[in-house]
């Protein structure tokens, strides 16, 4: 027989995956540990809107959010444009500190342990993982000295696009294409719309998300590098938009976007949200399907079958998967731009029914 747990699940990233996984874990009977250096909140570059279905999904969670209400999504590519309104309630545009102070005050109520520090290694048994920590000092639950570890009957990875735990298991997976980058920044400006817009062009794409009454985000996403201001200038309309708007936060950047891995478990681990793969951010829809992972990794570790993650996983992010990779790929030039914006127009049930899909309405 091996060592005893700490606990029954350690998840490795405290960030919003990570913690609505600790947060499904107690919900599923489990005890976990939450292995996070950074203090919260801890901010991203992303585009801060949250779809419907996530919206809701918090509330379940006892994470419940409040920002700036959008109705629905228009893509814009020049003088034309189309948009779809959400069937279901809104979605959120809520700024990503304000996201992760909700889910960690969730999860300090549910008595969540945090231990403030990060993996550095893993070591599989039949019964168990034992998680060693870096830089580790005393804190409960830790056994400290020299090796101090953590240990756990499941492992779930939650930290990120560029994840050491997907590394470490050898499970990266050089990604093929076109690398593609995010900038964030924030502006004082009212929001002229009630929707998300998505800017496009030959650089890539804009969006706008409101997150106040007084105040919008503006990511910026493409294949080319340069400056903010650089990157700026190829969308032109949005440039005379923000002119002479303060901004009210500094230049956030991730990427590159698209990884790969070649299965979401290994073992007794399991890759939950951008650790286990990710597309892009075109459709928007990342914490909806991280949040859809979360869940069903607990599901799978509460009964004690961790071989079932990776189906269910599938499962949940393939439509936004397959969505995100087919519009990428469609709207890379302008004439497939154009195309895509003659097929929303000529077909509006269509796109709005494929607006509502990634919902999750």
């Amino acid at each position: 027989m091996g060592p005893v747990a700490d606990a029954d699940v350690v998840v490795i990233g405290g960030g919003p995956v990570g913690l609505a996984t600790a947060l499904y874990a107690v919900r599923a009977g489990l005890v976990p540990v939450l292995l996070e250096p950074r203090a919260a909140p801890i901010d991203k570059a992303c585009g801060e809107g949250l779809m419907p279905g996530a919206v809701a999904a918090l509330g379940r969670l006892g994470a419940p959010v409040t920002g700036r209400p959008f109705l629905g999504i228009r893509y814009v590519d020049g003088a034309r444009s189309v948009e779809a309104r959400f069937r279901g309630g809104p979605g959120l545009g809520v700024r990503r500190t304000e996201l992760h102070a909700a889910l960690a005050a969730a999860a300090e109520r549910a008595g969540v342990e945090v231990v403030p520090r990060a993996m550095s290694a893993l070591t599989q048994d039949p019964t168990g993982v034992r998680v060693d920590l870096d830089g580790a000092g005393p804190s409960s639950g830790v056994r400290s000295g020299p090796s101090a570890s953590v240990r756990g009957r499941f492992v779930v990875a939650a930290d990120g696009l560029h994840s050491p735990t997907r590394r470490l298991l050898g499970l990266d997976v050089p990604p093929r294409g076109v690398r593609r980058f995010g900038l964030r920044r924030h502006f004082r400006v009212g929001p002229w719309t009630d929707l998300v817009e998505v800017h496009w062009s030959p650089a890539g794409e804009a969006y706008v998300t409101p997150v106040a009454d007084d105040e919008v985000g503006v990511a910026l996403l493409g294949s080319g590098r340069g400056s903010w201001q650089d990157r700026l200038q190829d969308f032109p309309a949005l440039r005379e938009r923000l002119a002479g708007a303060e901004p009210t936060s500094t230049v956030l950047g991730a990427g590159p976007l698209r990884q790969r891995s070649r299965s979401r478990r290994a073992g007794r681990v399991v890759l939950v949200g951008d650790a286990g793969g990710y597309v892009d951010a075109l459709t928007g829809e990342g914490l909806a399907v991280g949040l859809a992972q979360a869940r069903a990794a607990a599901t799978a570790l509460a009964a004690g079958r961790p071989q079932l993650y990776p189906r269910a996983a599938a499962r949940v992010s393939l439509p936004s998967a397959a969505l995100t990779s087919g519009l990428l790929a469609s709207t890379r030039t302008a004439p497939g731009r154009r195309a895509v914006l003659t097929a929303a127009h000529r077909a509006p049930w269509l796109f709005d029914q494929a607006v509502n899909a990634l919902a999750h309405d």
